[in-house]
């Protein structure tokens, strides 16, 4: 009881001093007709909810840059889909007369395959990203963590963190409420 009478004490002054400033008109151009909508900041939350904020944010913009690098390594496998068409077209040989393999469409089919893969891993680590920010889809969140522990190097250090931020049983708290006050959005 004493907790709340001593925040109640600070909060009563704060809207005496507005409701002052808005009698006088010194609260800027527009002038507000009452407190009501005057919002007095609360307490900042548990250093806790402050670091897994940060930690979230972090790993929400770790994901974008390993999407972009995602995007980028996708490129790689247009040399088979490159090295297909030339054994399809004959000119990939010792002389431009061979005879046309038609093995080529293997080359042509897995470059595509791979290309395709790892840009719907580019999309979900993006989505990703984007979610961990919002603090949203959670179960997306943590399967794609789990499945990109597959990519070694950079996929593996930044799944494990993922999954480590995730199953704190605060960060599952955050996932699903609103975003509230500058504490959480910086």
């Amino acid at each position: 009881m004493a907790a709340a009478a001593s925040i109640a004490a600070p909060v009563e002054e704060v809207k005496g001093w507005l409701e002052s400033l808005l009698r006088f008109g010194l609260a800027g151009k527009r002038r507000i007709r009452s407190t009501a909508a005057v919002q007095v900041p609360g307490p900042p939350p548990y250093p806790q909810t402050i670091q897994d904020a940060e930690h979230l944010r972090l790993l929400s913009v770790f994901h974008y840059v390993l999407a972009g690098l995602n995007v980028l390594f996708g490129f790689f496998p247009s040399i088979y889909i490159f090295m297909g068409s030339m054994i399809i077209s004959g000119k990939f040989g010792s002389s431009t007369l061979a005879k046309p393999d038609p093995n080529g469409w293997i080359f042509i089919i897995m470059g595509v395959l791979m290309s395709l893969l790892i840009w719907g891993m580019a999309v979900a680590f993006f989505l990703t990203g984007r979610w961990l920010g919002a603090r949203r889809n959670w179960t997306f969140c943590f399967v794609i963590a789990c499945i990109s522990c597959a990519g070694f190097p950079l996929g593996t250090a930044l799944g494990v963190f993922t999954i480590m931020v995730l199953v704190r049983p605060s960060v599952k708290g955050l996932f699903g409420k609103p975003l509230s006050g500058y504490y959480l959005n910086r």
